[in-house]
């Protein structure tokens, strides 16, 4: 084999490798998943109202729900894989799930992963009997508040509380939701997620949420560069919430009609 001919097939060599290299690079998540015939959905395995193990052992919750409805949209069945906080960003970023359920946007955590459309509220609110007048900060005055000691909450409510308010700080949120129950508390202060537990099972009280301090919802993450994947959960979300569908998951879950502003920052 002449000396230009062995050059010109290295040269060849080199051309396809860099060819299976821009394919590979090029390969769609969107593509995958319906190829797979499911789409790997990260969820927390116990985080009530949005994913706990039901009576009969199955995950169910607001999480759920969502994933479920895309996969039923994307025409592939959704795989729950249990993730944890500190877990579940490496997971989608080596490829173990497809997306992620329950993520709050943050400038850092945009740095490794995208967003898809916000699906589920989050706030933090103020919580009370429905007999009570509290309709803002003010209202406040000369109450005493059950909140978790350090947290968020304790932030935004220290914020805003006046002076003559008494935060009665607790290092939990069972006692938090005891102190606010049994009447150690006026009103409590927590997220929603935990707010609608209280809500769900305190008929004799009537609790109610009286006003929000902070909203920040949760999306759907996913790796970055999958813009055929992001378009179509966008597009997911978006008749989920023309359908009604997440204003059912809503009302059945956190126990509050869906508020459309709570899925803006």
């Amino acid at each position: 084999m002449s000396r230009l001919l062995r050059k010109f097939n290295l040269l060849a060599a080199a051309a396809l490798m860099v060819c299976v290299s821009v394919t590979g690079a090029a390969a769609d998540a969107l593509e995958d998943i319906k190829s797979a015939g499911q789409i790997n959905v990260g969820i927390f395995s116990d985080f009530p109202p949005f994913s706990s193990a039901s009576a009969d052992l199955s995950i169910k919750g607001y999480d759920v729900d969502v994933a479920e409805f895309v996969a039923g949209k994307l025409g592939v069945k959704a795989n729950l894989v249990a993730v944890t906080g500190q877990n579940r960003i490496p997971f989608l970023n080596d490829k173990r799930v497809d997306i992620l359920l329950s993520v709050g946007y943050s400038d850092e955590r945009a740095k490794v992963i995208d967003y898809a459309a916000a699906y589920a509220p989050y706030y933090i609110a103020v919580i009370g009997p429905a007999a009570m007048k509290v309709e803002d900060a003010g209202d406040l005055a000369g109450k005493t508040i059950a909140v978790n000691r350090g947290t968020l909450e304790d932030t935004e409510l220290t914020k805003v509380a006046p002076e003559s308010a008494t935060a009665r700080r607790f290092d939990n949120y069972s006692s938090v939701i005891q102190a606010f129950i049994s009447g150690q508390a006026d009103l409590m202060v927590v997220g929603n997620d935990v707010g609608a537990q209280v809500l769900a099972k305190q008929e004799g009280l009537a609790p109610e949420q009286k006003f929000q301090l902070l909203t920040s919802p949760s999306r759907i993450a996913l790796n970055k560069g999958e813009e055929n994947l992001k378009k179509a959960l966008n597009e997911a979300v978006a008749e989920m919430l023309s359908s009604g569908k997440l204003n059912e998951s809503s009302k059945a879950w956190l126990k509050t009609p869906l508020d459309p502003d709570n899925l803006k920052e």
